[in-house]
């Protein structure tokens, strides 16, 4: 039995390799950059264990994209309900049978996989908002149009702030308000949301946990917890800054390879390109990172509908948060939040995730043409 339809095989020929590149080269990056950040933590037998398993992680989610590509992304919508609760149970299982680590309880322990429901929850909650804004284009005029709209994502939102998991909640943020500004909401009405935002931020003081208020303090200044809380930022601004032009080469970083540096391979991981690629490095990394951003927005505009444009501007705005709140984190210009670098962290969820997220938005690319369908 063929994998690939003839439809697909003849949609395949106009695929966007502008898209695909980039995102196959940070994928490869990635991989170079984990086996580097985590060989010596390892006894010799299992030295590259971590690139092993993302690699062969990434190489079955590329084998599920191309299958996936035999269906219309326009037949996700009617499922926007459906997903919405199987959405909803996922993130509640997680509170009821799900296991801590690091502080918080957002996994969940399938045989020999830690899965993190809160990451595919973004992407759900990008196909269900895309399913309901649809008829709402050009209707996001005040306040009571929007607050359905607000409560509907309200609602995992809290689920996912409970685990406690706030850097996936700003995610989801970051989806809404690019979804619905594409929308065309007001802008009046969208900058007072975000002037209320800030001033209600002293009163959320109060409700955020001791740890989250750290990380606030020590993003202002590291050197008010050097030895806790400001030790990842302390140790990452220091292996940026020493790779300075072409870095140390590959393996041969100190701040990484002798475990100065934190979760080098999941949330600081672009830490370690600064150190071992130096500048010329991350810019590479970030220039791949922007020819993904780019393709993402020219899919968006066009899209042959409005459900795949908004389908494509909440990928893109998930994208782009999480590309500017990581390397904003690692470099010392935003607070830490545990917001993983598309692609290019480790772990076997947001790898799921972000290739499937680049896979919608092929999708919607090889189908902008109404004709083909």
């Amino acid at each position: 039995m063929a994998i690939l339809s003839p439809d697909t095989k003849r949609l395949l020929r106009k695929i966007d390799f502008e898209l695909l590149i980039p995102a196959l080269a940070i994928i490869i990056y990635s991989l170079v950059i984990i086996s580097s950040a985590t060989h010596v933590n390892n006894p010799s037998e299992e030295r590259f264990w971590f690139v092993q398993r993302q690699g062969i992680f990434a190489a079955i989610n590329i084998i599920l994209a191309i299958f996936f590509m035999n269906f219309d992304y326009r037949g996700l919508q009617p499922y926007g309900n459906k997903l919405y609760i199987f959405n909803i149970v996922m993130l509640l299982a997680v509170m009821l049978f799900g296991h801590a680590a690091l502080g918080a309880q957002r996994w969940i322990q399938i045989g020999p996989i830690s899965l993190q429901p809160s990451e595919f929850s973004k992407l759900i909650m990008i196909i269900c908002l895309a399913s309901i804004l649809e008829d709402r284009i050009g209707k996001m005029n005040t306040l009571q149009d929007l607050l359905p709209v607000a409560a509907y994502i309200g609602f995992p939102f809290l689920l996912v702030l409970k685990q406690p998991d706030l850097g996936t909640s700003l995610v989801f943020m970051a989806i809404f308000f690019g979804m619905i500004f594409i929308c065309g909401i007001r802008i009046r009405l969208l900058i007072g949301i975000i002037i209320a935002g800030v001033a209600s931020m002293p009163i959320l003081w109060h409700f955020m946990k001791d740890y989250q208020k750290m990380r606030i303090m020590v993003f202002l200044d590291p050197n008010v917890d050097p030895l806790g809380s400001g030790y990842h930022i302390i140790q990452s601004k220091i292996a940026i800054g020493s790779g300075m032009l072409f870095g140390k080469g590959l393996f041969e970083g100190t701040q990484s390879q002798l475990n100065f540096l934190p979760e080098n391979h999941t949330d600081f991981i672009f830490a370690v390109v600064g150190e071992e690629l130096g500048f010329v490095g991350a810019v590479v990394l970030l220039l791949l990172y922007l020819m993904v951003l780019w393709r993402g927005l020219q899919i968006a505009k066009e899209a042959a509908d409005t459900f795949g444009r908004l389908l494509a501007v909440g990928i893109t705005s998930m994208l782009a948060f999480h590309v500017l709140v990581n390397v904003g984190m690692t470099t010392g210009i935003m607070p830490v939040t545990g917001i993983p670098l598309p692609l290019m962290s480790y772990g076997v969820s947001s790898l799921t995730t972000n290739i499937m997220a680049v896979t919608i938005l092929m999708n919607i690319h090889l189908r902008k043409q109404k004709f083909l369908f």
